[in-house]
């Protein structure tokens, strides 16, 4: 049985309709569909070792597509991020751009590392020498995060683009729960419901006419979202652990021995998944100037991001990137026209409230150990008062 998945893409300069219809038969895993009044173009896709001729995948899709071009829905607009999508499905090799993401994050790390030598000097806490001990923990998150990355390519299998997304918000949830069980970190009744409005305000957000299929979504498309979910929340909690193990080691080096293991990781993925693609089709068959953005993206962010875990935690991060896909609304609303929809309005003041709340949370709980031990010493020095004065009065 064909299964169609689609998602929606807009050019603001083209306008033109891209669908990227995701099949599965067997070993086909992908195909595209390129613009309504084009012949449909099928491209075999590689995953496993698929033996499926793109001719094959061509005639089932021409018997398929005036059902994709019906689930097809009106352009999705509020998505700067499907061309993320786009990043992890348009190409036969999706592992190679995992690669390519790593390799930019290390030379941008040296780059760094060059920059503060030439300046300071090479010191005991940023120089590239290490001992076993400490190098030793950083393939762990490395090869979740590659583990993480296949399944979010796999899931498009079973889940549209929408409800990927809505799904994805599972990572707060997660996040917060291993924040806890890991690092051993209380977090205080304010902030625990300041965190499931986030991820409400976050899935409200995102609520769209085609929202109602994440109900109707296969059992293997939830377990792979959760199973998603704790590997992204384990894995920035693991490396927050071991990025502050060593609070005075430099970022820049810590990052580089993280992304050389990533990309030995994703190297060998690449040998094992795509090795066949990459001979036949080239190393960077499928790139367009969108891919490379996104790639440039993804590295710039991936920095951040561990700049995050080192100075402040992963609840930081969590709402900053809570916060970060509503103002990516916002700026998609000049860019390419999206209209704000009632849901993305009651989600942002929903997100606003939960930052708002978390923010105070610390303030509220020390006003209310304060008061606490305000009302301990007022009781305190009443029975004291009261036991000099006062014989009868025996205070254990």
């Amino acid at each position: 049985m064909l299964k169609m998945s689609v998602v929606t893409l807009i050019s603001d300069e083209s306008r033109h309709m891209v669908t990227i219809a995701a099949c599965e038969r067997g070993d086909i895993a992908g195909a595209m569909l390129r613009d309504k009044e084009d012949p449909v173009v099928c491209d075999k896709w590689s995953i496993g070792k698929s033996k499926t001729t793109s001719e094959q995948c061509s005639g089932k899709l021409g018997r398929e597509s005036s059902r994709a071009l019906q689930v097809e829905t009106q352009v999705n607009r509020d998505s700067c991020v499907d061309y993320s999508y786009e990043f992890a499905s348009n190409s036969d090799c999706v592992v190679q751009k995992s690669w390519q993401v790593e390799s930019l994050k290390c030379a941008l790390s040296l780059a760094a590392l060059g920059r503060i030598w030439n300046n300071e000097g090479v010191t005991e806490d940023n120089r590239l020498s290490t001992t076993l001990d400490e190098v030793i923990v950083y393939p762990i998150p490395a090869l979740l995060y590659l583990v993480k990355n296949l399944l979010q390519y796999y899931i498009f299998a079973y889940v549209d683009a929408p409800g990927y997304q809505i799904l994805k918000n599972l990572n707060i949830i997660s996040t917060g729960v291993l924040y806890r069980i890991i690092l051993k970190k209380k977090l205080s009744e304010i902030q625990w419901a300041a965190f499931i409005l986030l991820c409400a305000g976050c899935t409200t957000a995102q609520l769209n006419s085609n929202s109602d299929h994440v109900l109707q979504t296969p059992f293997q498309g939830w377990i792979m979202a959760i199973v998603m979910a704790l590997l992204s929340g384990f894995a920035g909690v693991y490396t927050e652990a071991i990025i502050k193990k060593r609070p005075s080691r430099n970022i820049n080096v810590q990052n580089f021995w993280l992304y050389v293991f990533g990309m030995a990781f994703n190297a060998v993925a690449i040998l094992i998944q795509d090795f066949d693609a990459v001979m036949n089709k080239g190393f960077f068959h499928g790139y367009s100037f969108i891919t490379v953005l996104m790639i440039l993206n993804h590295a710039l962010s991936g920095i951040a991001v561990s700049m995050v875990m080192k100075y402040a935690d992963n609840i930081v991060k969590v709402y900053s990137t809570s916060v970060a896909m509503l103002l990516t609304a916002v700026v998609s609303l000049f860019l390419f026209g999206f209209h704000l929809s009632l849901a993305f309005f009651l989600g942002s003041i929903v997100v606003s409230v939960s930052v708002y709340l978390h923010s105070i949370a610390d303030n509220l709980c020390s006003i209310s150990a304060i008061k606490s031990w305000n009302r301990m010493d007022c009781v305190f020095k009443f029975l004291t008062s009261h036991s000099v004065h006062n014989d009868h009065l025996v205070i254990p």
